[in-house]
């Protein structure tokens, strides 16, 4: 079974992107947070929206989702935050192992 993955989440603002991104590595949550900017569309509330947002990409282990998945929720500004988790399903070796030995 996979033990790695990249969890997705957005926000509006960059300032909460980097803080989530360096509380989940003090946390020992995540091995690496990549944030990029991003322009998003999507429906919400029975309308078609688009925002400039930052997605952050969380590489961490499968097993640390549902306390990432709390720790977003607890402190999201949005009422409904994406929050989706990709399964790493190739990878080099030694990365693997850099992921394994930065997560706790």
């Amino acid at each position: 079974m996979n033990k790695y993955c990249i969890i997705q989440t957005t926000y509006e603002e960059k300032k909460d992107a980097n803080k989530v991104a360096t509380l989940l590595l003090a946390k020992k949550l995540a091995a690496c947070v990549q944030i990029s900017k991003i322009k998003s569309f999507y429906t919400y509330e029975d309308k078609i929206h688009k925002s400039n947002e930052y997605i952050l990409s969380i590489k961490t282990k499968k097993s640390k989702y549902d306390e990432i998945q709390s720790f977003i929720k607890a402190t999201h500004p949005y009422n409904l935050p994406e929050i989706i988790c990709i399964d790493i399903t190739k990878a080099s070796a030694e990365y693997l192992q850099w992921i394994e030995e930065n997560v706790e």
